[in-house]
Protein backbone atom coordinates (compact mmCIF):
# COMPACT_ATOMS: atom_id res chain seq x y z
CA UNK A 1 0.00 0.00 0.00
CA UNK A 2 2.87 2.19 0.42
CA UNK A 3 4.97 3.67 -2.53
CA UNK A 4 7.80 5.25 -1.00
CA UNK A 5 10.01 7.57 -3.41
CA UNK A 6 13.97 7.79 -3.95
CA UNK A 7 13.80 11.00 -5.86
CA UNK A 8 16.00 13.86 -4.35
CA UNK A 9 13.50 16.70 -2.62
CA UNK A 10 13.61 19.87 -4.03
CA UNK A 11 15.06 23.00 -2.74
CA UNK A 12 12.27 24.90 -0.39
CA UNK A 13 11.00 28.16 -1.01
CA UNK A 14 10.53 30.93 1.16
CA UNK A 15 13.40 30.15 3.37
CA UNK A 16 14.78 32.41 5.92
CA UNK A 17 18.93 33.78 5.47
CA UNK A 18 21.17 31.82 7.92
CA UNK A 19 23.99 33.08 9.53
CA UNK A 20 26.86 31.40 10.25
CA UNK A 21 26.11 29.87 13.70
CA UNK A 22 22.18 29.15 12.89
CA UNK A 23 21.26 25.67 12.10
CA UNK A 24 19.87 24.64 9.00
CA UNK A 25 16.63 23.33 10.78
CA UNK A 26 16.11 27.17 12.17
CA UNK A 27 15.35 28.55 9.28
CA UNK A 28 12.20 26.22 8.70
CA UNK A 29 9.03 26.54 10.47
CA UNK A 30 7.98 22.99 10.54
CA UNK A 31 11.24 21.00 10.53
CA UNK A 32 10.72 18.20 12.53
CA UNK A 33 7.01 17.55 11.98
CA UNK A 34 5.22 14.99 10.60
CA UNK A 35 2.07 15.32 8.71
CA UNK A 36 -0.76 13.41 7.21
CA UNK A 37 -2.45 14.98 4.25
CA UNK A 38 -5.08 12.98 2.98
CA UNK A 39 -7.44 13.59 -0.41
CA UNK A 40 -4.75 14.94 -3.05
CA UNK A 41 -6.28 14.17 -6.53
CA UNK A 42 -3.45 16.06 -8.69
CA UNK A 43 -1.20 18.92 -9.43
CA UNK A 44 -4.40 21.84 -8.52
CA UNK A 45 -5.66 19.89 -5.86
CA UNK A 46 -5.78 22.55 -2.97
CA UNK A 47 -4.68 18.99 -0.84
CA UNK A 48 -1.55 19.52 -3.05
CA UNK A 49 -1.20 23.18 -2.66
CA UNK A 50 -0.58 22.66 0.79
CA UNK A 51 1.70 19.58 1.09
CA UNK A 52 4.05 21.61 -1.61
CA UNK A 53 4.05 24.50 1.30
CA UNK A 54 4.30 21.98 4.12
CA UNK A 55 7.32 20.19 2.98
CA UNK A 56 9.26 23.63 1.77
CA UNK A 57 9.06 24.59 5.04
CA UNK A 58 10.46 21.25 6.84
CA UNK A 59 7.40 18.94 7.24
CA UNK A 60 8.28 14.84 6.61
CA UNK A 61 4.92 14.18 5.20
CA UNK A 62 2.23 11.04 4.31
CA UNK A 63 -0.16 11.43 1.05
CA UNK A 64 -3.45 9.82 0.33
CA UNK A 65 -5.06 9.94 -2.79
CA UNK A 66 -8.92 8.09 -3.43
CA UNK A 67 -7.83 4.64 -5.23
CA UNK A 68 -5.52 3.38 -7.40
CA UNK A 69 -7.33 5.19 -10.58
CA UNK A 70 -6.12 8.41 -9.21
CA UNK A 71 -2.29 6.83 -8.04
CA UNK A 72 -0.94 8.17 -12.00
CA UNK A 73 -1.81 11.68 -10.99
CA UNK A 74 -0.56 11.89 -7.26
CA UNK A 75 2.23 9.72 -7.16
CA UNK A 76 4.60 11.97 -9.51
CA UNK A 77 3.73 14.67 -6.74
CA UNK A 78 4.57 12.67 -4.14
CA UNK A 79 7.88 11.50 -5.75
CA UNK A 80 9.12 15.05 -6.08
CA UNK A 81 8.76 15.37 -2.13
CA UNK A 82 9.74 12.25 -1.14
CA UNK A 83 6.36 11.13 0.16
CA UNK A 84 4.97 7.77 0.49
CA UNK A 85 1.48 7.60 -1.36
CA UNK A 86 -1.21 5.63 -0.22
CA UNK A 87 -5.01 4.91 -1.19
CA UNK A 88 -7.23 6.00 0.48
CA UNK A 89 -11.27 5.93 0.10
CA UNK A 90 -12.88 6.91 3.17
CA UNK A 91 -16.51 4.96 2.07
CA UNK A 92 -14.99 1.70 2.27
CA UNK A 93 -14.61 -0.04 5.57
CA UNK A 94 -11.25 -0.31 7.11
CA UNK A 95 -9.13 1.75 4.34
CA UNK A 96 -9.13 5.14 7.03
CA UNK A 97 -7.63 2.68 9.57
CA UNK A 98 -4.99 0.85 7.15
CA UNK A 99 -3.66 4.62 5.96
CA UNK A 100 -3.59 6.26 9.48
CA UNK A 101 -1.50 2.74 10.78
CA UNK A 102 0.73 2.69 7.38
CA UNK A 103 1.33 6.49 8.13
CA UNK A 104 2.01 6.09 12.08
CA UNK A 105 4.32 3.15 10.91
CA UNK A 106 6.47 5.52 8.52
CA UNK A 107 6.85 8.84 10.44
CA UNK A 108 6.87 7.37 13.61
CA UNK A 109 4.04 9.65 15.26
CA UNK A 110 2.07 12.64 13.48
CA UNK A 111 1.49 16.10 14.56
CA UNK A 112 -0.99 17.51 11.94
CA UNK A 113 -3.42 15.61 9.97
CA UNK A 114 -5.14 17.55 6.75
CA UNK A 115 -8.38 16.74 5.56
CA UNK A 116 -9.52 17.61 1.96
CA UNK A 117 -11.78 14.97 1.42
CA UNK A 118 -15.53 16.20 -0.21
CA UNK A 119 -17.91 14.87 -3.02
CA UNK A 120 -21.44 14.77 -3.16
CA UNK A 121 -23.44 12.33 -5.99
CA UNK A 122 -23.87 14.72 -9.29
CA UNK A 123 -27.83 14.41 -9.51
CA UNK A 124 -27.87 15.59 -5.88
CA UNK A 125 -25.45 18.34 -6.19
CA UNK A 126 -26.84 20.00 -9.55
CA UNK A 127 -29.99 20.29 -8.24
CA UNK A 128 -32.19 22.03 -5.54
CA UNK A 129 -31.23 21.19 -1.84
CA UNK A 130 -34.97 20.46 -1.22
CA UNK A 131 -34.90 17.99 -3.86
CA UNK A 132 -31.70 15.80 -2.79
CA UNK A 133 -32.40 12.52 -2.32
CA UNK A 134 -31.83 11.06 1.70
CA UNK A 135 -29.39 8.73 0.23
CA UNK A 136 -27.40 11.40 -1.73
CA UNK A 137 -27.59 13.62 1.20
CA UNK A 138 -26.69 10.79 3.71
CA UNK A 139 -23.20 9.74 1.02
CA UNK A 140 -22.55 13.71 1.38
CA UNK A 141 -22.44 14.13 4.76
CA UNK A 142 -20.66 10.62 5.20
CA UNK A 143 -17.53 11.52 2.99
CA UNK A 144 -17.48 15.19 3.48
CA UNK A 145 -18.17 15.55 6.93
CA UNK A 146 -18.14 12.57 8.78
CA UNK A 147 -15.11 11.30 7.83
CA UNK A 148 -13.16 14.13 9.16
CA UNK A 149 -14.43 13.35 12.83
CA UNK A 150 -13.87 9.53 11.92
CA UNK A 151 -10.19 10.62 11.02
CA UNK A 152 -9.53 12.66 14.32
CA UNK A 153 -10.47 9.46 16.01
CA UNK A 154 -8.04 7.61 14.56
CA UNK A 155 -5.21 10.67 14.96
CA UNK A 156 -5.89 11.34 18.47
CA UNK A 157 -3.54 8.94 20.22
CA UNK A 158 -0.56 10.15 18.19
CA UNK A 159 -1.96 13.59 18.31
CA UNK A 160 -2.26 14.19 21.81
CA UNK A 161 0.96 12.72 23.26
CA UNK A 162 2.29 16.10 22.04
CA UNK A 163 -0.40 18.10 20.73
CA UNK A 164 -1.21 18.82 17.12
CA UNK A 165 -3.44 20.11 14.75
CA UNK A 166 -6.23 18.92 12.25
CA UNK A 167 -7.11 20.66 9.55
CA UNK A 168 -9.68 20.73 7.00
CA UNK A 169 -11.50 22.53 4.34
CA UNK A 170 -14.39 24.62 3.85
CA UNK A 171 -15.95 27.12 1.36
CA UNK A 172 -18.02 30.34 2.41
CA UNK A 173 -21.24 28.64 0.65
CA UNK A 174 -21.09 27.17 4.32
CA UNK A 175 -21.72 30.85 5.88
CA UNK A 176 -24.24 31.98 2.99
CA UNK A 177 -26.06 30.97 -0.18
CA UNK A 178 -23.35 30.70 -3.29
CA UNK A 179 -24.91 29.69 -6.39
CA UNK A 180 -24.97 26.41 -7.70
CA UNK A 181 -23.08 25.07 -4.69
CA UNK A 182 -26.17 23.31 -3.46
CA UNK A 183 -26.08 20.45 -1.18
CA UNK A 184 -22.71 21.06 -0.35
CA UNK A 185 -23.67 24.50 1.26
CA UNK A 186 -25.22 22.55 4.50
CA UNK A 187 -22.28 19.59 4.59
CA UNK A 188 -20.03 22.39 4.75
CA UNK A 189 -22.23 24.43 7.47
CA UNK A 190 -21.86 21.07 9.01
CA UNK A 191 -18.47 20.59 8.50
CA UNK A 192 -17.23 24.04 10.26
CA UNK A 193 -20.06 22.87 13.22
CA UNK A 194 -18.37 20.22 13.39
CA UNK A 195 -14.41 21.90 13.55
CA UNK A 196 -15.61 23.88 16.53
CA UNK A 197 -17.39 20.97 19.03
CA UNK A 198 -13.74 19.03 17.82
CA UNK A 199 -11.71 21.55 18.85
CA UNK A 200 -13.48 22.07 22.34
CA UNK A 201 -13.53 17.66 23.13
CA UNK A 202 -9.75 17.54 22.12
CA UNK A 203 -8.53 20.80 23.31
CA UNK A 204 -7.59 19.48 26.70
CA UNK A 205 -5.41 16.76 25.03
CA UNK A 206 -3.27 20.09 23.40
CA UNK A 207 -4.94 19.06 19.83
CA UNK A 208 -6.28 22.06 18.10
CA UNK A 209 -8.55 21.87 15.02
CA UNK A 210 -9.23 24.36 12.23
CA UNK A 211 -11.27 25.01 9.16
CA UNK A 212 -9.29 26.71 6.04
CA UNK A 213 -11.84 28.15 3.61
CA UNK A 214 -10.23 29.44 0.58
CA UNK A 215 -11.46 31.13 -2.07
CA UNK A 216 -12.77 29.41 -5.32
CA UNK A 217 -9.48 27.69 -7.49
CA UNK A 218 -9.84 26.01 -10.35
CA UNK A 219 -9.42 22.29 -8.76
CA UNK A 220 -11.03 18.95 -10.02
CA UNK A 221 -14.10 19.16 -7.50
CA UNK A 222 -15.11 22.73 -8.18
CA UNK A 223 -14.87 21.57 -11.94
CA UNK A 224 -18.48 19.89 -10.42
CA UNK A 225 -20.09 23.01 -10.12
CA UNK A 226 -22.42 24.66 -12.34
CA UNK A 227 -21.04 27.86 -13.79
CA UNK A 228 -18.05 27.96 -12.08
CA UNK A 229 -15.98 30.21 -14.31
CA UNK A 230 -18.34 32.42 -13.98
CA UNK A 231 -18.14 32.00 -10.12
CA UNK A 232 -14.22 32.47 -10.70
CA UNK A 233 -14.82 35.99 -12.49
CA UNK A 234 -17.28 37.09 -9.96
CA UNK A 235 -14.88 36.51 -7.11
CA UNK A 236 -12.11 38.21 -9.11
CA UNK A 237 -13.51 40.74 -9.90
CA UNK A 238 -15.62 41.55 -6.16
CA UNK A 239 -12.37 40.84 -3.86
CA UNK A 240 -11.17 43.33 -2.02
CA UNK A 241 -7.19 42.06 -3.45
CA UNK A 242 -9.17 42.14 -7.10
CA UNK A 243 -7.79 38.87 -7.84
CA UNK A 244 -8.11 35.10 -6.95
CA UNK A 245 -5.93 33.32 -4.40
CA UNK A 246 -3.27 30.94 -5.61
CA UNK A 247 -2.62 27.03 -4.29
CA UNK A 248 0.51 28.17 -2.67
CA UNK A 249 -1.28 31.43 -0.62
CA UNK A 250 -3.70 28.32 0.21
CA UNK A 251 -0.77 26.17 1.16
CA UNK A 252 1.17 28.73 3.41
CA UNK A 253 -1.95 29.70 5.49
CA UNK A 254 -2.46 25.73 6.30
CA UNK A 255 1.27 25.83 7.08
CA UNK A 256 0.86 28.22 9.69
CA UNK A 257 -2.06 26.55 11.03
CA UNK A 258 -0.23 23.55 11.78
CA UNK A 259 3.00 25.13 13.10
CA UNK A 260 4.16 26.52 16.14
CA UNK A 261 2.83 30.31 14.92
CA UNK A 262 -0.39 29.21 15.78
CA UNK A 263 -0.30 27.25 18.72
CA UNK A 264 -2.85 29.74 20.70
CA UNK A 265 -5.23 29.35 18.14
CA UNK A 266 -7.96 26.62 17.56
CA UNK A 267 -12.27 26.26 16.78
CA UNK A 268 -11.72 28.43 13.86
CA UNK A 269 -12.71 28.81 10.71
CA UNK A 270 -9.69 31.06 8.44
CA UNK A 271 -10.48 32.80 5.24
CA UNK A 272 -7.49 32.47 2.66
CA UNK A 273 -9.99 34.47 -0.37
CA UNK A 274 -8.24 37.74 -1.29
CA UNK A 275 -11.32 38.85 0.70
CA UNK A 276 -14.56 37.42 -0.28
CA UNK A 277 -15.61 36.63 2.65
CA UNK A 278 -15.67 40.11 3.82
CA UNK A 279 -18.48 41.49 1.36
CA UNK A 280 -21.06 39.35 3.23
Amino acid sequence: MIALSTAAQPQGTGSIPLTADQPQAAALPLAGLRGLIVGVANEHSIAWGCARQMQAQGARLVLSCLNEKARPHVAPLAEAIDAPLLSCDVSQPGQMEAMVRHALEHLGGLDFVVHAIAWAPADDLHGRVIDSSPEGFNQAMRISCHSFSELARLCEPALARQGGTLLTLSYLGAEGVVPHYGLMGPVKAALEALVRYMAVELGPQGVRVHALSPGPVPTRAASGLVAFDQLMAHASSSAPLRRLVTLDEIGACAAFLVGPGATGMTGQTIFVDAGVHALR
